[in-house]
């Protein structure tokens, strides 16, 4: 009962993700319809039986302003998968400008990256091409369905078509 389940607006643009009690409350209450289920799981009660939901739709649009990752070292390093994006190391982590700030860096999404504490005092004051160490993927500006994947620690097959990832 504590997987999640993904919520699409009325235009099937994704939403959120829910937990599947309330994505029950959402049907039940005919607030939300059914649109894809884990055949393999179902959801008894002492007489029925209900279908596992993965991904739901609501019946009513919902307007949602136009929202934007909020730049945080946590979203950064999200963004990069908790990763060195020097040299790969997964531990004791940092936030690196890669245009540094004495140098007019600023702390914007496009110039800022995960590196090691190591890779970080190596590179120093300079840019990656003058210290000889190639960035692992270029920092970038994250969109909000990127996010969803590492909400649940990856997407479920069934999302995919409605996160665009197929």
């Amino acid at each position: 009962m504590n997987a999640n389940v993904l919520v699409l607006n009325q235009d099937y643009q994704p939403l959120s993700i829910c937990s599947i009690q309330r994505s029950m409350k959402l049907i039940f209450l005919e607030k939300a319809e059914l649109l894809h289920d884990d055949p393999e799981k179902k959801l008894r009660s002492p007489r029925e039986e209900y279908s596992f939901p993965s991904v739901i739709r609501l019946r009513r649009y919902i307007r949602v302003p136009y929202t934007k990752i909020v730049l945080s070292r946590r979203n950064v390093m999200r963004r990069d998968n908790f990763i060195c994006q020097y040299c790969g190391k997964k531990s004791d982590l940092t936030i690196d400008h890669v245009l540094p700030k004495s140098r007019g860096g600023r702390d914007v999404w496009e110039n800022l990256t995960t590196a090691c504490e190591k890779c970080n005092v190596k590179k120093g004051n300079r840019t990656p091409r003058e210290a000889q160490m190639e960035l692992a993927a270029k920092p970038y500006r994250p969109i909000p369905i990127t996010f969803f994947r590492d909400m649940n620690g990856g997407v479920q097959e069934p999302w995919k078509p409605y996160l665009y990832m197929t």
